[in-house]
């Protein structure tokens, strides 16, 4: 592998840290902000990201509840997809890439990015029909609004990781003949 490549790997591994972390950091403070909001209902306007949900709290908790669960849904899933990647990348060996450990990861991944597509997809058509009942809902359009782009993503992960699969058959075969 050449030093070019190499660098390139490190920089790709050193950026999925990055985007971990801060998908770890936002994931907590919606799940504490959400515990938080449960006890002391007055925080509710000032929660993170200015994410004013008071109105919502205040027509039906249980509502509040579910769509802050679709939120919570979605952050820690996207994390849990990183933490998946940064895996990967950690035990990828890029001389002997084709084994059955990768072809694994990247199917976990297409199914990780599946479950964030259609939670964002189910979440956006029930924020949009609580506008019917008076409730704003433009702030949470944040959390979800990348469903459809997830679901491609997700479609192309899965034919890569049939791609590797299929690597690692014939790599096995290839493996048996010598």
């Amino acid at each position: 592998m050449s030093k070019r490549n190499n660098f390139v790997f490190k920089a790709l591994h050193i950026v999925a840290w990055v985007i971990f972390v801060g998908l770890c950091i936002e994931a907590s403070a919606l799940i504490v902000n959400f515990v938080f909001s449960l006890f002391k209902p007055e925080i509710v306007q000032n929660l993170y990201q200015k994410l004013d949900l008071s109105q919502m709290y205040n027509t039906n908790i249980w509502v509040y509840s579910g769509m802050y669960g679709f939120i919570l849904t979605i952050s820690i899933l996207k994390a849990y997809l990183f933490y998946v990647v940064i895996m990967l990348l950690h035990k990828l060996d890029l001389l002997k890439p084709f084994n059955s450990y990768v072809a694994e990861q990247i199917k976990k991944i297409s199914y990780i990015t599946l479950g964030i597509g259609i939670f964002s997809l189910i979440a956006r058509e029930i924020s949009q029909n609580m506008t019917h009942y008076g409730i704003e809902i433009d702030k949470l359009n944040q959390f979800w609004e990348d469903g459809s782009a997830f679901l491609l993503m997700a479609a192309v992960i899965y034919v890569i990781a049939n791609i590797f699969s299929r690597g690692v058959e014939i790599q096995n075969e290839i493996d048996l003949t010598v």
